[in-house]
């Protein structure tokens, strides 16, 4: 299976008027992607939901949409109500009945049993909450990755690529930034992933070899993959240029190791390096529109969160607003059986 990253759709929510935005925007994208007439009425009520709570709590916010491919084919439907509010009483809100804005509230308990999946995290600093929306007869479970995607300024070209190939024992993740911004670093990136889909499980050193050949002619780009082995418990990690990659679990931290160089330019030499007993950890790679300075210990249990919160926590608190984004985080699952 093979999962071709996108732009993550961004609604402002900051007066009521927008609520309504919300809804009809996540119902129609649920139409585009075969959901049926009920099932995207479903997708509707949690964006007005989550676009309600985010005025009634914070006062404004965001809110992130998007697609998500599933194994067994078809779509999902990812919605995050992103804050910079006090954060909120979780057990109360998850209460129906229950409002933080004086009305009337259904309380996050209703909205988690209108979801397949359902995740919230809140501290001061403000809350991300999670809603994944599967039709009813997609038994398939869900894929524990979350991606948050940006372009600078919203251009509708993103230099910034991500690809998820995964298969029964494993996984193979990429992320390209291609050089600059724009329709040009995009072009760059793109064929790259193009080259990388083919063989994403390959050889690292004959992978990197074929992106840098179909990336010669543009202006190049730094990237990164990981291929894991969740057979084994064992993670490559090949890198060139500035794309962070670290692995995580509760006790300790450690960062991936990547080359200098330029993919489709000039880079001296790639090398993959080896990580054992990695199930259960965290991967999160992310490009240098996001800062390094992240540490996942400030934020109390957020490591036990599902990956989309994680990502959107930490774009919302460390993009630097002058380049493309791109925040990939992949819990690593031992194989089953």
């Amino acid at each position: 299976m093979n999962i071709s990253g996108s732009l993550t759709q961004v609604l402002d929510i900051d007066d009521i008027s927008q609520v309504g935005h919300a809804r009809r925007t996540a119902q129609r994208l649920a139409e585009q992607h075969g959901f049926d007439e009920r099932e995207a009425g479903r997708v509707a009520l949690v964006a007005t939901e989550l676009a309600s709570n985010l005025l009634k709590h914070a006062g404004r916010g965001e809110m992130h949409l998007q697609v998500l491919a599933r194994r067994a084919g078809g779509f999902g439907i990812e919605l995050l109500a992103i804050d910079r509010a006090q954060g909120f009483d979780l057990q109360a809100c998850m209460t129906d009945g229950f409002s933080t804005g004086g009305t009337q509230g259904i309380g996050l308990g209703a909205i988690s049993r209108q979801a397949e999946v359902f995740d919230v995290y809140a501290d001061t600093r403000g809350a991300v909450l999670l809603a994944r929306c599967y039709p009813r007869s997609d038994r398939a479970p869900d894929l524990r990755y979350g991606v948050s995607q940006h372009s600078l300024h919203n251009d509708p070209a993103c230099g910034d690529v991500w690809h998820l190939a995964l298969r029964d024992q494993g996984l193979s993740a990429l992320i390209i930034d291609g050089l600059g911004h724009g329709e040009e670093a995009e072009r760059a990136a793109r064929a790259g992933e193009q080259a990388f889909a083919l063989a994403p499980f390959a050889d690292a050193l004959t992978a990197v070899a074929d992106m840098h050949h179909a990336m010669t002619g543009t202006r190049g780009g730094a990237l990164a993959f990981a291929q894991y082995d969740a057979h084994t418990g064992a993670l490559g990690f090949t890198g060139v240029g500035n794309i962070s990659g670290t692995l995580l679990n509760a006790e300790k931290s450690r960062g991936l190791a990547s080359q200098p160089g330029i993919v489709g330019g000039q880079y001296r030499k790639a090398q993959r390096f080896d990580y054992a007993h990695v199930n259960g950890h965290l991967l999160i790679m992310h490009s240098d529109g996001l800062q390094t300075r992240w540490n996942l210990g400030d934020y109390p249990g957020l490591v036990h969160r599902h990956p989309a919160v994680i990502a959107s926590v930490l774009h919302r608190d460390f993009c630097r607003g002058r380049d493309d984004v791109t925040v990939l985080v992949i819990a690593l699952e031992p194989a089953h059986g």
